[in-house]
């Protein structure tokens, strides 16, 4: 405890609560629809046999059902508790994303990557109004970051085996997803929920419409798309500006990947020490924006695979400080009964953002290859990604800032 201590600070001791460390599992399954998939992508071209441009539509298909479902799925934890939709999340996850081992049909992929992205709508979102159900103000944005940390060890950690299990055989990483099936198991078992016993008849759709309506939490809320789009933009691109325009393999692009993760889940740890330095999160947000739009400019320009990696670290530290803050900020922001919720809409939003990502992306480097070229395309594209992101966040930032003095 007196290293937990040194490394995030005096809230370190959330992580003696049992539930919490439910938590902690799942959050270790929650990352791994994108980041498993990242880094095998190229590899999965003649698999599939499709464009680069249209492999995107993998990483699309897993996000874009968050866009409805997670707010549906929010409310429905709010009403019936949060073990129920969490295991039922976890299970539906690790079962669809086994599937895809199955199969060598795209449009069938597709569809499994679809079902996926219905099953992590019960998991991500959860897990976080969970842990803002169990604690408060400066321990709330501590767990969080903890909880971040567990998914940055499992960020660091699954696109490296995936980029090393597809040079065996490329249906070996997608038997990664079947650890979603008993960490649904340890849920169903072991989670005490702390909503369990809350009045679901209280859930009034107007309140959570008035609530989104006040213009800090529509800022925030927006705001929360940015780092989602970063994010996406580097792990759509990553293997492609890895394999063939730097001449890596898909190992390296996995290593990429880990190295991001293992930046972000360093970031994440150290936002209760941000939150308790600062008297709003103003500073640290922007900074963090400015990080992880720099970082992803840095990898799309790299002349190198080691320039390449120090973009990619810088990346994951902008996105694990940014992302954690924005989902502390809107579970602090939500009262009890509509936390899970509100919580829910900010993730839509950033699934969004990661649905948008790969598809204005691929559709960029499509239009723009046969006048520049391939490579001129990619790097384009995400630059001009990383600056509009830039600009996006730090209007965010700044504008909600001044709503909460006119509030």
């Amino acid at each position: 405890m007196e290293l937990a201590t040194r490394l995030v600070g005096e809230d370190a001791d959330v992580v003696a609560d049992p539930r919490f460390r439910v938590l902690l599992l799942g959050s270790v399954v929650s990352p791994m629809g994108a980041s498993l998939v990242s880094p095998i992508l190229d590899s999965l071209l003649p698999v599939y046999g499709v464009s680069a441009a249209r492999i995107g539509l993998l990483m699309a298909a897993f996000t874009a059902p968050a866009v409805v479902a997670i707010p549906l799925v929010g409310m429905a934890s709010d009403r019936v508790g949060r073990k129920p939709v969490l295991t039922a999340g976890l299970a539906l996850f690790g079962a669809a994303g086994l599937g895809l081992a199955f199969t060598d049909d795209f449009r069938v992929a597709v569809g499994l990557r679809l079902v996926q992205g219905v099953g992590f709508t019960g998991i991500a979102p959860v897990l976080i109004a969970a842990t803002g159900d169990l604690f408060s103000g400066e321990r709330e944005a501590t767990a969080q970051g903890l909880r971040f940390t567990a998914v940055g060890l499992s960020l660091a950690t699954v696109p490296l085996l995936a980029g090393l299990l597809v040079t065996v055989a490329w249906q070996y990483p997608f038997s990664l997803f079947a650890l979603g099936l008993p960490a649904a198991l340890v849920v169903h078992l072991y989670f005490e929920d702390p909503a369990a016993d809350r009045d679901g008849s209280a859930l009034d759709a107007r309140r959570l419409a008035a609530l989104v309506r006040r213009p800090r939490i529509a800022l925030v809320l927006v705001g929360r798309t940015v780092p989602s789009v970063v994010w996406f933009g580097f792990l759509t691109y990553n293997s492609i500006v890895v394999v063939q325009l730097l001449d890596g393999t898909p190992g390296v692009a996995g290593a990429l990947v880990a190295l991001a993760s293992v930046a972000s889940s360093v970031g994440g740890t150290q936002v209760g020490r941000l939150t308790a330095a600062f008297d709003t999160r103003r500073a640290p947000l922007l900074v963090g924006t400015a990080a992880a739009g720099a970082g992803l400019a840095g990898v799309a320009l790299a002349p190198s695979l080691p320039v390449a990696g120090v973009g990619a670290v810088v990346v994951g530290a902008g996105f694990g400080v940014v992302l954690t803050l924005y989902r502390s900020t809107i579970s602090t922001l939500a009262p009890g009964d509509l936390r899970g919720s509100l919580v829910s809409l900010g993730e839509s939003a950033g699934r969004i953002g990661s649905t948008v990502a790969p598809i204005l992306t691929s559709g960029a480097v499509a239009l723009t290859t046969p006048r520049y070229g391939f490579a001129a395309a990619v790097r384009g594209t995400l630059v001009s990604l990383a600056a509009g992101s830039l600009v996006l966040g730090t209007a965010c930032v700044l504008f909600a800032d001044r709503a909460l003095g006119d509030e």
